[in-house]
């Protein structure tokens, strides 16, 4: 039930549920004229705003920044690698798919390739509720990582997780009864503050390796430099920067309830 309701009532805060609940609220109070009118400008003003690329690469921004990728590549026993960047190969998908989190199954291929571990250690199950999914994350990612070279000896898969939590939580033990306090945390940049702080609560020492960028130092200056065609584009909102900020508002919410629960 907890894991159902952390997925359902976030939607209420994020940018499109609140601006939807504005205009419930308005049509339900159509007698109430001046309510009604400050009501629609309150939802207007949160659409323009979760929808304008300045607003969500600032917040993007602010998360993914925090990680940056080391110099040199890192060293460990296990390189630890969280689901999220893979779609089940249903019909009519010909194989496994990776979504646009993808890069992260990539980045740990190309990690072990490069000797950082002898080791990778998949983590991602299907949450309980949900329906969609005719294979787990760890196994849809353990396919891609053989295709990529990866031995299926240098494999572990741990497949019982739902949230970033629990794959904080079966990872380490898995990695306990092998005694291993050390890992290369693969993930996106964004949701890397979180999953190191769920790890590091458990006790492991996290060397964070994050990919997936929304924010690279190009898009970030000719973003905030634009051409005048680019400005007028940029004052409208658009679908995408709504995505981008809604992300950033889930991994923030995610990260006030993982600290109110002591998970980080």
């Amino acid at each position: 039930m907890f894991v159902y309701l952390s997925k359902l009532l976030p939607l209420f805060f994020y940018p499109l549920g609140v601006v939807s609940l504005t205009v419930i609220l308005a049509l339900v109070f159509k007698q109430r004229e001046r309510l009604q009118r400050w009501l629609l400008r309150i939802g207007l003003i949160i659409l323009w705003l979760a929808g304008n690329r300045w607003v969500s690469y600032g917040f993007a921004r602010s998360l993914e920044w925090r990680h940056l990728p080391s110099e040199n590549i890192p060293t460990a026993e296990v390189i630890v690698l969280l689901g999220g960047g893979t779609e089940p190969g249903d019909t009519p998908r010909p194989m496994v798919e990776v979504n646009a989190a993808g890069d992260r199954v990539l980045y740990a291929a190309y990690l072990y390739q490069q000797s950082a571990a002898p080791v990778i250690l998949v983590s991602g199950g299907n949450v309980e509720f949900s329906s969609d999914r005719t294979s787990t994350p760890a196994a849809e990612m353990t396919e891609l990582l053989l295709l990529l070279g990866v031995p299926a000896s240098a494999i572990w898969q741990q497949p019982n997780s739902q949230n970033t939590y629990e794959d904080g939580f079966y990872s380490v033990e898995i990695l306990a009864e092998k005694e291993i306090d050390t890992v290369i945390l693969v993930t996106s940049a964004m949701h890397m503050p979180r999953s190191r702080a769920v790890f590091e609560k458990l006790g492991v020492t996290v060397i964070p390796a994050p990919t997936d960028f929304t924010i690279t130092e190009h898009n970030w200056h000719t973003t905030f430099h634009p051409r005048l065609g680019e400005f007028v584009i940029r004052v409208f909102p658009s679908a995408s920067a709504l995505n981008l900020t809604t992300n950033v508002l889930k991994e923030y919410l995610g990260m006030l309830i993982y600290s109110l629960r002591g998970w980080m």
